[in-house]
């Protein structure tokens, strides 16, 4: 199998979600000297990139997304020692958590593995995350973004609960904030002084890599 033809079925079989192809693929490629951030760039990353344009398209929807992310986490288990090795730069270090009393994680999860899949270091800090905990986090990671996730209505408010706790520790003006889940708004968003709202997976990554790109100019 030629490199470009690792790298086609890579694309492809990540789109549907064929995890077991995907591993062996990527394999094949190690294994035939196909550069880990080749089979990242040229196929895994544009194959996710197409899956989220269809998804916001409307042609796709969440179990598509949620499959095609599992093959390329599989995928990047294997590439992510080396990668590390190789030195490719991060797009960005992402901090991700849903907020005390919530343990809703698997729209959380969908971000996590799109936002990995674009490049960024992702630090999942879980569920039911108190302030105190986004803030330690803040501290020990340094990351360009902050992402809170809400399930439930009546765990909303802990947006601006942890939003007030970051500007009291002095942190505030160091990280974007980005806030989501099925009950959140754009207007919600704006009310507990968040810096961006995303209604899906797709959405988060596009904003998050607007935010790191408007960071690194500013």
């Amino acid at each position: 199998m030629s490199p470009d033809d690792i790298l086609k079925g890579l694309y492809d079989e990540t789109m549907i979600g064929n995890r077991p192809a995907v591993l062996e693929l990527t394999q094949a490629g190690l294994d035939s000297g196909v550069l880990p951030e080749t089979m990242l760039f040229e196929a895994l990353i544009p194959s996710l990139e197409e899956v989220g344009a269809r998804f916001e398209r409307g042609d796709w929807f969440v179990p598509e997304m949620l499959i095609a992310g599992k093959a390329m986490a599989a995928a990047l288990d294997l590439l992510r020692p080396l990668l590390a090795q190789t030195g490719v730069e991060s797009v960005g270090t992402f901090l991700m958590g849903t907020v005390k009393g919530d343990v809703h994680d698997i729209g959380k999860n969908l971000v996590n593995i799109m936002l990995e899949g674009a490049g960024f270091t992702v630090i999942d800090l879980g569920v039911q995350v108190p302030p105190e905990k986004f803030i330690a986090g803040i501290e020990e990671h340094n990351p360009d973004i902050v992402g809170m996730s809400a399930f439930l209505t009546t765990t909303m408010p802990m947006f601006k609960a942890n939003i007030n706790a970051i500007e009291k520790a002095g942190l505030r003006n160091k990280v974007v904030v980005m806030v989501g889940g099925a009950p959140v708004t754009q207007e919600y968003a704006d009310v507990c002084g968040a810096d961006g709202y995303a209604a899906d997976a797709a959405t988060a990554v596009r904003k998050a890599k607007d935010f790191v790109a408007a960071k690194r100019a500013g």
